[in-house]
């Protein structure tokens, strides 16, 4: 038996560390570069620019002031495949990689917006050969999905060992912190909406629970890696949909499908209409996932970043406090919404499969 109060004694002083870890990390990575990039120039800081940094995709990762990673670019176009690495265009342009053009072997390539184009030798987009381009680039999301996803191996893999290891034995260590949750999710999550099925589906909702949960924590943080915001992608959360649409519909029992297509309550002239409207539902069902988990990820993302930049907006430190009181008050919640979004997400996942694989009740 587990003491609830010692372990959730644990989990507040954690969740003040971290908030407390993520407002000094968030200063002294995006809002004080940015800061100093505006004073040396003479430019108006812009929090929109600040945000939409954060918030989107990169061919680079921020590792602390000016300092940033280059990654590998990989194209392929009409004249094959083309590697290269995203420095290449900040060595032609003293620096800034949106102004840099480099002279591939097939193509003149630029960064506009982040987003590889194919240019002619002025720099303007050929719009016809990037209508071809295929962008396989190696970029902050795609290196912060690798990292989740070798935390997360490392992380079960141990505890695995530590299950073999100490057979009998009551959980210890990073065992004893993990075990709960597997626990929760299986009992508040897959049975209750599942049913005396679920140990089927446990590796899926395992899965999906811990890989939402772990990519919301390291969004938190600006400089693991770079100040990824993967959970935020709308790519990443539409796959994530996709999964779940598959493997409800894959499940799906004869009583599901004839509920669609042969609904014994509903006249026959009225079938066509309710084969629509039922496919139109089983679209929005995942689409509703997809969608949920995007905008509340970014959302906070947002409003922490525009707290920050408050302080530079008014371009005065008195208000210093006041932003910061602001900004722990969101990175608090913010932790919630990490575990709260990660819950929802594998409940109504759970909740899907158990509407799909539920026996005709008379």
């Amino acid at each position: 038996m587990y003491n609830s109060s010692i372990l959730k004694s644990k989990i507040f002083t954690l969740l003040r560390i971290c908030a407390v870890f993520l407002t000094l990390a968030a200063f002294s990575t995006s809002a004080f570069s940015q800061e100093e990039h505006a004073e040396g120039t003479g430019e108006k800081f812009e929090t929109s620019k600040v945000v939409l940094e954060h918030i989107a995709d990169s061919h680079s990762l921020h590792i602390i002031g000016h300092t940033h990673l280059p990654l590998p670019v990989i194209v392929y176009t009409s004249k094959g495949l083309e590697m290269f690495s995203s420095a290449k265009f900040a060595d032609e342009a003293g620096g800034h990689e949106e102004e840099g053009i480099y002279h591939g072997s097939n193509y003149n390539y630029k960064l506009v917006n982040d987003k590889v184009k194919i240019v002619n030798n002025a720099g303007e987009i050929d719009e016809a050969a990037t209508s071809g381009l295929y962008d396989f680039s190696i970029t902050k999301n795609v290196v912060s999905m690798w990292m989740s996803v070798i935390l997360l191996l490392i992380i079960f893999i141990s505890v695995s060992s530590s299950y073999k290891k100490r057979a009998g034995k009551a959980p210890k260590g990073l065992q004893a912190f993990v075990e709960p949750l597997i626990v929760f999710v299986r009992d508040d999550i897959a049975r209750p909406n599942i049913g005396y099925k679920h140990q089927r589906f446990m590796p899926l909702l395992l899965t999906v629970f811990f890989f939402i949960w772990i990519n919301n924590l390291i969004g938190l943080v600006p400089f693991f890696p770079g100040g990824a915001n993967l959970t935020g992608n709308i790519a990443v959360t539409l796959v994530l949909s996709v999964i779940t649409l598959i493997v409800v519909n894959l499940n799906g029992n004869k009583h599901y499908w004839s509920h669609i297509f042969i609904p014994a309550d509903v006249p026959v002239w009225i079938w066509p209409l309710w084969w629509v409207i039922e496919l139109v539902g089983i679209i929005s069902k995942p689409f509703a996932l997809m969608i949920r988990l995007f905008a509340n990820i970014t959302a906070g993302h947002i409003i922490v970043l525009s707290l920050i930049s408050l302080i530079f907006v008014f371009q005065s430190f008195a208000i210093a406090p006041v932003s910061i009181a602001f900004v722990v008050f969101m990175d608090v919640l913010e932790l919630l919404v990490a575990a709260l979004q990660a819950f929802i997400f594998t409940l109504l996942t759970a909740l899907f499969i158990g509407t799909a694989i539920e026996e005709h009740h008379h």
